[in-house]
């Protein structure tokens, strides 16, 4: 979809409800539930993160959403596709600018560049014991990427066709935190599999768009 196109239609959503959790749901891994119950006293405890799903247009003006390939190391996302963000610090007034930062500084785009659109709902995270607070956010020309090298492995670069093409929700066997392989429900995109919290707010974001476009 061109970009200018995207915007008038994008600019619709915040007098929008949000879809929630009926749509998050859709994408959520069958242990979850579970998971939540077990971590019931630590959900009193838990941290705080903002996260930016960033819309802009390509060289021939067409509309991308830009993801990340976190590095491989000792941790619960170790490896995964998720979305530029990161942990409230004590310098930071609100979620919102925590993933604003967080996007400058994993990806390179400008604090002053990126307009917010929409506050989404946030998920919880149960091996991380993290809220994220998921916006949705434009920056209105290509960004010249630049990414944060000890953190991220790989920009990813995803068609808001390819993004909203059914045909690339999927189920496909993962491996855990929990040293479990289990079926979860799953986006592909180019070429990575794209599942858990992540895939639960893109299903939010995707089903609210498609209300405008």
């Amino acid at each position: 979809m061109n970009f200018d196109q995207f915007l008038e239609s994008a600019s619709k959503i915040k007098n929008i409800p949000l879809p929630a959790e009926a749509s998050q749901f859709k994408m959520s891994p069958p242990f979850r539930l579970k998971l939540q119950e077990i971590q019931r006293d630590n959900i009193k405890k838990a941290k705080h993160a903002g996260v930016m799903a960033l819309f802009y247009p390509d060289d021939k003006r067409l509309t991308k959403l830009v993801l990340i390939l976190r590095k491989t190391y000792k941790g619960v996302h170790s490896a995964q596709v998720g979305f530029p963000g990161g942990k409230l610090e004590p310098g930071d007034n609100s979620l919102m600018e925590a993933a604003v930062r967080e996007t400058y500084e994993e990806i390179g785009v400008p604090r002053q560049e990126i307009h917010v659109l929409k506050q989404m709902t946030q998920v919880y995270i149960p091996p991380s014991n993290f809220f994220v607070q998921p916006f949705v956010g434009v920056v209105k020309h290509k960004p010249l990427f630049v990414k944060q090298d000890d953190e991220v492995e790989a920009i990813i670069e995803v068609a808001l066709t390819d993004f909203i093409d059914e045909s690339n929700v999927i189920t496909e066997r993962v491996s855990t935190s929990y040293k479990v392989d289990v079926v979860v429900p799953a986006f592909k995109l180019n070429g990575h599999v794209v599942w858990g919290a992540t895939a639960m707010m893109l299903s939010e974001i995707k089903d609210l768009l498609k209300e405008t476009l």
